[in-house]
């Protein structure tokens, strides 16, 4: 069972999305209103955190991303026809590069 949950609330567009790749049946209703759960575990969670350093969890260990990185998450959901992706979708959230000189450690500094 995972740890944390990525909910995504869905408008019409993102409820058209579902239906074309057959997920409509795991859409759940979470504070009244549609949604998916992406679940992920304590590993994936750090990840996100790094990506995401505010995103706030709520009791039920669950978080909203900001709207560029929902967007990046559904896309995955879509392309790949599962909630089962968060592995893809950490690739595209979290750059653990980013921020980093391109020269690194080892390259004796590069100058």
């Amino acid at each position: 069972m995972a740890d944390f949950f990525i909910n995504i609330f869905l408008d019409d567009e993102k409820t058209k999305q579902l239906d074309s790749v057959g997920l409509a049946d795991k859409v759940q209703t979470i504070d009244g209103k549609k949604a998916v759960q992406v679940k992920m575990n304590e590993k994936d969670q750090k990840k996100l955190l790094k990506g995401f350093p505010d995103l706030p969890f709520d009791a039920s260990n669950a978080c909203v991303l900001p709207k560029d990185g929902e967007d990046k998450l559904m896309k995955c959901i879509v392309d790949l026809k599962s909630l089962d992706v968060i592995k893809e979708a950490i690739k595209k959230l979290y750059n653990p590069l980013a921020g980093r000189d391109v020269f690194g450690r080892g390259t004796g500094g590069g100058r």
